[in-house]
């Protein structure tokens, strides 16, 4: 049984591909021989263009009827098509003798879910051909891995590694069923094979730094794209993600150094401006922040998120107005965003305009009610207007979401206090102290009318 045919690359195609298109356009004559217009479909199917490579095939079996060759890529059209039966019909009335027609078959068989009779093949097509089965499992694995039945090509590449266990395209293979199938520490073993015997395998070292940052391994994602720019010093891909990876570490310089090296060298500040944005923004350098976010913004002019990130920024910086002026932009864009609208809350009380503020709290929770510092927040606006009922609503509500919030026993303690529940108030007074003795001082501070402190 013969090796399925190597096609030809991009380059060598150009010339037949030429020569047959002059012809159908009648600016040229010719003669194409079967394998010529073999890889002619080929051509055209590798590119999805499967009406020209079956008017291909179609040209081709008028020149030459008897050519199985032309038939078995036929079928494989029909594959492509998604008419599997009509695939399967015509390898049916092929002889099993061409590996390319075995593959097809069996690739039709799984496609139908005959999975007995499409192993029933491989096995047959392994058993003869004990010197080449590493490769000869490879090609079976592509079948299901063009399917996305990881476990099964696994399976078979696994096959093949332990009878060729220095087959790298086959590892690769068998590595990324492993990412599929979320067995990470197989994927690291794999690729480390890898690396063993070719440590100057960029793809390798790359995959490997995808998965470290799948697992949150920042510092050893980081180690391996510098081995990827070491080998390569101008992929910008890893360039990019390793600066995401130092921005997930808090190295926010780093990150900055890493996004400006990427954009000099792509040429294409719009697209890390953003990042770089939000790495002077964790800096708390809000000015170059805006700079860099402003850049963002010229290319994205209706991104919300931009918007929010100019006015958390100038919130910062107490630009209370051009805060407002930004998060109200992103708000006509998108009024869904919870941070949005605590933000325009914030900067409103920053103005002291508090009933703004309270409002705009409001409309935050009424987005996501599970937010501790934005009922926090609606609470001591409340306290300070001495709305004490409405205080402890939102105060117990917070409390009930997390009752390890900072000062939210003493908050508790002041409001019952106010509202004349002195059992309730020492309660929490209690537990406030012995988070934090000073707490009394901010409840006399708050209730300055109390006279006692807290008994057993």
């Amino acid at each position: 049984m013969s090796k399925k045919l190597l096609l030809p690359g991009d380059d060598e195609f150009k010339d037949i591909i030429r020569r047959y298109e002059q012809f159908l356009s009648g600016n040229a004559s010719g003669y194409f021989d079967v394998e010529e217009f073999e890889n002619i479909a080929e051509y055209y199917l590798r590119r999805g263009r499967t009406k020209d490579s079956s008017k291909a095939v179609e040209f081709g079996m008028k020149l030459h009827p008897g050519s199985t060759v032309l038939k078995a890529k036929r079928a494989k059209i029909y594959l492509a098509m998604g008419e599997i039966s009509k695939a399967y019909q015509l390898l049916s009335t092929l002889s099993e003798a061409d590996y390319e027609t075995v593959l097809l078959k069996i690739e039709a068989l799984v496609r139908m879910e005959r999975y007995g009779e499409a192993q029933k093949l491989v096995n047959s097509l392994t058993a003869d051909n004990s010197g080449d089965l590493d490769n000869i499992l490879l090609d079976v694995a592509y079948i299901y891995l063009e399917h996305d039945n990881f476990e099964e090509a696994a399976q078979y590449l696994l096959k093949g590694f332990q009878i060729n266990p220095r087959n790298i395209d086959l590892m690769f293979e068998l590595a990324f069923c492993y990412e599929q199938l979320e067995e990470n520490e197989k994927a690291i073993q794999i690729y480390n094979r890898i690396l063993d015997l070719d440590p100057f395998s960029g793809e390798a070292w790359f995959n490997l730094g995808q998965i470290y940052y799948t697992l949150q391994e920042f510092q050893k994602a980081i180690e391996a794209y510098e081995f990827v720019l070491a080998v390569d010093p101008t992929d910008t891909l890893a360039l990019l993600q390793k600066a995401h990876a130092h921005f997930q570490l808090d190295q926010f310089q780093k990150a900055i150094e890493n996004y400006v090296e990427y954009a000099e060298i792509t040429n294409d500040l719009a697209s890390t401006s953003l990042f770089i944005a939000e790495s002077y923004e964790k800096l708390e350098q809000y000015d170059n922040a805006v700079a860099y976010y402003k850049i963002s913004l010229k290319e994205n002019p209706k991104n919300s998120e931009i918007l929010v990130g100019i006015g958390a920024c100038l919130l910062e910086e107490e630009k209370f107005s051009e805060s407002i002026q930004y998060l109200s932009q992103a708000l006509e864009i998108n009024n869904t965003s919870p941070d949005a609208w605590i933000y325009l809350a914030e900067a409103y009380l920053g103005l002291d305009n508090i009933d703004k503020a309270l409002q705009y709290y409001i409309k935050s929770l009424s987005i996501d009610p599970k937010q501790t510092d934005a009922l926090m927040a609606v609470a001591n606006i409340h306290l300070e207007k001495k709305e004490y009922s409405m205080a402890l609503k939102f105060y117990k509500a917070a409390y009930e979401l997390d009752n390890s919030l900072e000062y939210i026993n003493l908050f508790l303690a002041a409001t019952y206090y106010k509202l004349g529940k002195k059992a309730e108030s020492y309660q929490y007074l209690k537990k406030a102290l012995e988070e934090d003795e000073e707490s009394i001082n901010l409840f006399l501070e708050i209730c300055p009318e109390a006279a006692v402190h807290p008994t057993n």
